[in-house]
């Protein structure tokens, strides 16, 4: 219901040799990253980081006995969403806004995605000897929260006078990447390469290492300009992009290769979709060397610059409403003539066959007999084709086929006709008989489809059914990533007739959690809404506040909800949308 580097943090420096590093630095951090705020471009930025390296000197002037300062409310050390907390290196949480955490070891403490926090905090200051301090990002919830939020955390190393040593830190929950965090991760994606070789790659590719953070990944490419790391578009991964031009003409890989032989680093501009998007807009990469082997490979991640413009976005021609009454219609014309009618819908311009709106026919073993977009596709079988995040498209397309109503949606990640680039589209299944008695499915779909209540509702429908069928036992399906009930933003969350959360995808360290007294941005007490509508009506929409699923940004949230019956246990079952401002 509510809503992913640096050397890898499972390869932290033995805690002997730390302690022997942490003395060595013996508090003189301080000179060590002279002038390094001019190297960031945002105000916030500058000020935590100054607010960081003042509590680090606090620490080691008056060393314990600064702990209690950091501690009191409205004080400099702790407004608002900002607060100082401090680790010692074995993991022990010293100073914390939330008192529970002070006094444990969190060494293994985790955020969403897997990522272990306290391990890549520590590792951030352990870098190099002559670097005492880092960056990592992680989600987190804000003071008082629940929902985690993209939150990036300044760390410094530092050593009292009576020789103790401690990590002081501070973070901000913010979407933007400063240009020096990409500049450390390439570095340290580099120093990764040239000591592991292609070993690294499996680093680049896991949403649990410090490589991955908001919308900032590794790419790597070969010298002949081959994709080998990719994470945000694993489909381009093994192609040849040397020709590849932005949507303003620019030869961005061939600039980037430029670039590094010129000069061994620097930066590159260029329009790129963000990871799950399909528009691209103006991205800075920073691109590097990297020595593997016997030759050397092209090392890069970006930033996208904010408020930088995006690509003219292409509206849709149709609508969810629309393109179900095409494919009904399309059903009729082919329950009347079946195969004879594949003539008629391979006609360019026709209402079947117009611009990316095409239909393709599959015989119910999965046995693509036509396409009309891809004729030299057709006799193939599909019934195993997977989409880009692993989604089973060619499982999906013939479930939905076979379920009683023998229709539905579909959504997963496919390139329109001539890109390269993966986008979501939401295709429209029909199970039909043709003449010969033979059924089959059809369908049509759209790219890049906006978010519609047909798909909520069809989605939440088809959840309640599965749930009302086997119980808790749907609850594994209902958070599969690669299942049919988690696409764009949306998922299927799932609650207690008491408010407790029992299925939430998106935000797992909330179930088991009793969220009836939640209430949204506005103040709104979602979820004893959410439950009086549905257990009133049976099924109901309602309007909220919230996050975006591993956003920050504030975004009108429209929540659809039903009441479902298995057995003794009443269950709500519900889905929401982001609708486009």
């Amino acid at each position: 219901m509510f809503a992913q580097r640096a050397i890898s943090i499972s390869n932290l420096v033995p805690l002997v040799a730390v302690l022997i590093l942490l003395q060595a630095f013996n508090g003189n951090a301080q000179t060590i990253t002279a002038n390094v705020d001019q190297s960031y471009q945002y105000e916030d930025t500058r000020d935590l980081v100054a607010l960081v390296k003042d509590a680090t000197e606090f620490v080691r002037t008056k060393g314990e006995a600064a702990f209690s300062d950091f501690r009191i409310p409205g004080s400099r050390w702790r407004q608002g969403e900002s607060y100082i907390f401090v680790l010692d290196p074995k993991g022990n949480m010293v100073v914390h806004l939330d008192p529970v955490m002070e006094g444990k070891n969190q060494m293994d403490l985790k955020d969403v995605n897997g990522k272990p926090i306290v391990r890549g905090l520590i590792g951030a200051t352990m870098m190099s000897p002559e670097k005492p301090e880092g960056w990592y990002h992680y989600e987190w919830p804000v003071p008082g929260g629940l929902l985690p939020r993209w939150k990036s955390s300044y760390v410094r190393l530092v050593t009292t006078s009576s020789g103790s040593s401690y990590v002081v830190g501070s973070g901000t929950y913010n979407d933007r990447m400063e240009r020096t965090f990409v500049v450390d991760a390439v570095k340290n994606a580099v120093g990764q390469i040239e000591k592991n070789g292609t070993a690294a790659f499996t680093l680049f590719h896991n949403p649990a290492d410090s490589f991955i953070a908001k919308d900032a990944y590794i790419f790597v490419f070969d010298m002949n300009g081959i994709d080998l790391v990719n994470p945000a578009f694993p489909n381009l991964e093994g192609r040849n992009l040397l020709d590849l031009k932005d949507t303003q003409g620019k030869h961005l890989i061939r600039e980037m290769f430029e670039v590094v032989k010129a000069s061994g680093s620097g930066w590159v501009d260029y329009m790129w979709p963000k990871p799950g998007d399909s528009t691209p807009m103006q991205k800075s990469a920073y691109v590097s060397k990297a020595k593997m082997g016997d030759h050397w490979v092209l090392v890069g991640s970006g930033v996208y610059l904010a408020d930088a413009p995006k690509a003219a976005s292409v509206t849709n021609k149709m609508t969810a409403t629309e393109l179900m009454a095409l494919v009904q219609n399309g059903a009729e014309l082919f329950e009347k003539r079946g195969e004879k009618a594949y003539a008629e819908f391979r006609k360019q311009g026709s209402k079947w066959f117009h611009d990316d709106v095409y239909f393709f026919v599959w015989t119910m073993d999965g046995t693509r007999v036509f396409h009309a977009a891809n004729p030299v596709s057709e006799k193939e079988n599909v019934r195993d084709m997977k989409d880009v995040l692993g989604k089973p498209i060619g499982k999906m397309i013939l479930d939905t086929a076979e379920t009683p109503s023998g229709e539905g949606w579909v959504h997963y990640m496919y390139p329109e006709p001539g890109n390269i680039f993966p986008i979501w589209k939401s295709t429209f299944a029909k199970r039909v008989t043709f003449p010969s008695g033979k059924q089959h499915v059809i369908g049509c779909g759209i790219y890049n489809m906006q978010m519609d209540k047909a798909f909520i509702e069809d989605v939440v429908n088809r959840a309640a059914i599965l749930v009302a069928e086997q119980g808790k036992e749907a609850f594994g399906q209902l958070r599969d990533r690669t299942g049919p009930f988690i696409f764009m933003d949306t998922y299927i969350f799932v609650d207690s007739q008491d408010g407790t959360e029992l299925v939430n995808p998106a935000q797992p360290s909330l179930e088991g959690k009793n969220l009836i007294g939640l209430r949204d941005l506005t103040g709104k007490a979602i979820v004893r809404d959410e439950i009086a509508a549905a257990m009133k009506s049976g099924s109901a929409w309602l309007d909220l506040y919230w996050y975006k699923p591993g956003q920050n940004t504030p975004a009108l949230k429209r929540t659809f909800v039903r009441r479902v019956q298995s057995g003794e246990n009443t269950y709500i079952v519900g889905s929401g949308m982001y609708p486009k401002e």
